[in-house]
């Protein structure tokens, strides 16, 4: 691996494991949903050593290769909406577009919330940082490849489709603890069990954060699916058909819509 950017910055270093801290933070989450900072600090309180491995991996082979001679910003890729629209109908880019119009996201928007907390605690430049950010910035298009939403269930299902996709026992802690809060009530939904099948169903794809992600928007999206392996969401979509056939909206568990109206 050569590269001008050190692997890891001697400064740099290894985070303790702080269970209590990481449930502080759940807590927080719970109140408040939308409050992504939460997210990044109770992954931080619950890192583990594979990280590093990872990233090793990742640089060291052709793709990383690649982006330490032709590095790509992939916020800039990945918001460039006017760009991935001139791409075929069906195309994962195509696919990403119309998922982040619709829920009112960019990519952007994730390294911003990520700031508020990355000021708040060391920044290094090296491959280490860039390797984070690329797990960070690839997050939604996790929904589209793996067709989890963005309701409560389908939340829990990315983050433990992400967990064996990049363990760390914080976004694992995040998925099964917020089953937990969405299973309240809902005795005959296959709330843990969709979990499960999506934390299977990752551990059996690609990588997605290894894949060449310019490349990958310009796939058919079905085509893409396969080719990395990822399962079909089945147990994901029962459970939605089971909330809705007792009147339950899988997008509004708090009623809040309803509430509105």
């Amino acid at each position: 691996m050569n590269s001008a950017i050190p692997f890891s910055d001697p400064n740099r270093t290894q985070t303790a494991f702080r269970p209590m801290k990481a449930l502080h933070h759940f807590r927080k989450l719970v109140a408040d949903k939308e409050d992504t900072e939460q997210v990044f600090h109770i992954i931080r309180a619950l890192s583990g050593k594979t990280f590093v491995k990872r990233a090793q991996q990742f640089w060291s082979s052709d793709m990383g290769a690649t982006l330490l001679a032709e590095p790509q910003n992939l916020v800039e890729i990945l918001d460039d909406h006017a760009t991935l629209r001139k791409l075929p109908l069906g195309t994962v880019g195509q696919a990403y577009c119309d998922f982040m119009e619709q829920e009112g996201l960019t990519a952007q928007g994730l390294v911003d919330e990520y700031e508020k907390f990355a000021d708040k605690g060391e920044r290094f430049n090296d491959l280490l940082e860039l390797y984070g950010n690329r797990q960070r910035d690839t997050h939604d298009l996790f929904h589209v490849l793996t067709g989890y939403g963005r309701d409560a269930l389908g939340e829990q299902c990315v983050l433990a489709f992400t967990y064996s996709q990049n363990p760390n026992p914080g976004v694992l802690f995040i998925a099964y603890a917020g089953g937990r809060e969405i299973k309240r009530g809902m005795k005959d939904v296959p709330i843990y069990s969709a979990i499960r099948e999506a934390q299977n169903n990752g551990k059996a794809a690609l990588k997605i954060a290894h894949q060449d992600i310019r490349a990958l928007l310009a796939e058919p999206l079905a085509a893409a699916r396969k080719r990395i392996g990822i399962g079909e969401p089945t147990l994901y979509n029962r459970a939605h058909e089971i909330m809705r056939s007792g009147g339950v909206d899988p997008y509004d568990l708090m009623g809040q819509k309803k509430a509105a109206a």
